[in-house]
């Protein structure tokens, strides 16, 4: 969920002052990148993500802010309410048009419609799991890494694409 201006810049000063008492916190570093990626700051995000090294680099914690980091370029690029509409209506005359669903997934994720960009995706991998060297689940796995292993649409959607997958 999204944060108000002022949640994120009290977050931000918080996560700040932790890493100036303990510049190794990977917790602080991924919750400082991630008040970074909120408002809209994904130069600075990067480029603190990319300074990173050793242990600190790959922390979980940093992974999974470097994976809202990716999905955030990914989100700037992607359409609008008229393109979604454009999107579905190319679905609808052809249920098998991956790239449309593909990009319909990202303009929903974009959206704030996490749901439904992951069923998009879901449904992509069912009807042909090897479309564009397996895009849709490497983008899955994307969000996986974003939304957190333990998040309740993570843990459902991973049983769905197994379901997929083994049957």
């Amino acid at each position: 969920a999204a944060l108000a201006a002022g949640d994120t810049n009290t977050a931000a000063d918080i996560f700040g002052q932790i890493l100036r008492a303990d510049g190794e916190n990977a917790a602080a570093v991924a919750g400082l990148c991630l008040c970074l990626i909120e408002s809209g700051d994904l130069e600075d995000a990067r480029a603190m993500l990319d300074g990173l090294e050793g242990k600190l680099a790959t922390d979980p914690a940093v992974q999974s802010a470097r994976a809202a980091l990716d999905l955030a370029d990914q989100s700037a690029g992607a359409g609008d309410a008229g393109e979604m509409t454009e999107f579905r209506t190319r679905l609808e005359t052809d249920g098998n048009d991956h790239e449309a669903r593909m990009e319909l997934s990202k303009a929903l994720l974009a959206a704030g419609n996490r749901e439904e960009a992951v069923d998009e995706l879901l449904e992509l991998i069912r009807r042909d799991r090897a479309w564009n060297d397996e895009a849709a689940r490497k983008q899955l796995l994307t969000l996986f890494e974003a939304f957190g292993q333990m998040d309740e649409l993570t843990v459902s959607a991973r049983r769905r694409l197994s379901s997929i997958l083994f049957s």
